[in-house]
């Protein structure tokens, strides 16, 4: 008979061991969950977009009206409930513009199979409403479009679904 023990007698063996399986699982786990729930927030065309992104950028700012663009909304905006957004577009000197049409964008950060838009009415010059009801609770990008012509403007706000 040996006089030597097993080295998984040793509680700090098992602890260690332990450790190791726990850690390699937990990765496990969160590298299976990143690949199977990709949200899809990279668009199809990334390359194509990106590639003349100084270019079009510089094109965009010697376009640039000048316009001061508010978005009003509610403090606070419940799941389910409609909200009331108005699109206030200004000229330097405050006069309101009247532009061709605007929408309102709606975007979950956490995936893309809710985001949705709404187009505006016209309420008077420059005064734009949309009525918007987020399905989820959450965290929500907002991003208000007005057209003229071609040419598109915007202006974007961040809220929280449900959330006081």
């Amino acid at each position: 008979m040996s006089d030597k023990q097993s080295p998984w007698r040793s509680p700090w063996i098992r602890a260690w061991v332990s450790m190791l399986v726990i850690f390699f699982l937990a990765n496990a786990v969160m590298i299976y969950l990143a690949v199977d729930r990709n949200p899809g927030l990279v668009v199809e065309d990334f390359y194509e977009r990106g590639q003349d992104y100084e270019e079009n950028m510089l094109k965009r700012q010697a376009a640039d009206p000048g316009w001061i663009m508010k978005l009003d909304r509610p403090k606070f905006v419940d799941v389910g409930q409609p909200a009331s957004f108005t699109l206030y577009v200004e000229d330097r000197s405050g006069a309101p513009v009247d532009v061709d049409g605007v929408t309102i964008y709606a975007y979950r950060p956490s995936g893309k199979e809710h985001d949705f838009s709404v187009p505006a009415g016209k309420v008077s010059p420059g005064r734009f409403q949309a009525e918007l009801t987020f399905p989820l609770l959450g965290v929500w990008d907002i991003l208000a479009s007005a057209r003229l012509g071609e040419a598109e403007y915007h202006v974007a706000d961040r809220l929280s679904a449900g959330v006081k």
